[in-house]
């Protein structure tokens, strides 16, 4: 429980990055050097090989801040290893989410392979990251298969997408925002009426197109994760009260999943990111019943 302005609450993060070692070592790999060397380089504190010690170090960091449960992203195709070893570990305590490129050779297999451990519950899919359309025939072959499993979801990255560790380390990232628009998510999304999307960062700079998706399609949720940097790039007036206004009375308080795109240690939790969005719920009149589903609720029925 954590204390807030309605008293204490349950929360469950829906969005935190797992960054393994062989997160670390695909980054490494690409910078040319050895996976130690980035440690210097980030300032960050690299994880052990195993990843339950770094699953061990998540349940340490969510107790200390009185977290209940987070979803746990592995955030390189082909990471899906060190994510099911984390909630195989806690099953109590987190949700399990793969990245995969449905572009790239054996995706298929992955995510049979993934979702046949039972301990993915979300399969993420980064349109620009990887080049590709979600109307694509490599994803609408992933998202049958997703549609099969009916605690599953899909989770699709809309809008600007800035991955802060390649800029540290001065990898390029060609990523290609013509695949970004939450639109392109509509007629797939009707496809597959049985299984639910998330969108995170409301868009990510497409909030009033991520609007128009939740309006049209009863199946797509939207988290309210980062610092939502995004609203630079709308009217003087955006701030986080009127993005939560908005979603609100288009989406409604069951489909907002609360996150915080945590990450790296020593950082942690970011804990300032819980603050500033329960404020701004607090300040436009949200009460404890919306708040309890919006910060808990809401993401462990997804998966229920």
């Amino acid at each position: 429980m954590i204390e807030t302005p309605w008293g204490p609450l349950a929360v469950a993060d829906a969005h935190v990055h797992f960054f393994s070692h062989w997160f670390f070592a695909a980054l490494a790999e690409q910078k040319g050097v050895a996976a130690d060397q980035l440690a210097p380089l980030l300032n960050w504190q690299l994880p052990a090989e195993d990843p339950r010690q770094l699953a061990d170090g998540w349940v340490h960091e969510l107790d200390k801040h009185g977290v209940a449960k987070a979803s746990l992203i592995a955030s390189v195709p082909g990471d899906g290893g060190s994510v099911i070893a984390a909630v195989r570990r806690h099953p109590e305590r987190f949700y399990g989410y793969i990245m995969v490129n449905p572009a790239a050779p054996g995706s298929d297999a992955q995510v049979k392979t993934a979702l046949g451990s039972g301990h993915i519950h979300a399969v993420c899919f980064f349109p620009a990251m990887h080049r590709y359309s979600m109307h694509d025939d490599r994803v609408t072959a992933l998202l049958e298969l997703l549609a099969a499993q009916p605690r599953c979801v899909a989770f699709v990255h809309c809008g600007v997408l800035s991955v802060g560790v390649r800029k540290v380390l001065g990898l390029p990232s060609l990523f290609d925002m013509r695949y970004s628009n939450p639109i392109d998510l509509h007629g797939v999304a009707l496809r597959f009426p049985q299984l639910r999307f998330v969108v995170p960062h409301f868009g990510a700079g497409y909030l009033r197109e991520a609007l128009m998706l939740c309006d049209l399609c009863p199946n797509v949720h939207l988290d309210t994760s980062s610092s939502n940097s995004w609203m630079r790039y709308e009217e003087a007036h955006l701030d986080l009260r009127v993005v939560f206004k908005r979603a609100l009375d288009v989406a409604g308080p069951r489909r907002l999943l609360f996150g915080t795109d945590s990450s790296f240690f020593p950082r942690g939790w970011n804990a300032s990111v819980f603050e500033t969005q329960s404020k701004a719920l607090y300040e436009i009149g949200v009460t404890e019943e919306v708040a309890r589903l919006i910060f808990h609720d809401n993401l462990v029925r997804l998966f229920s």
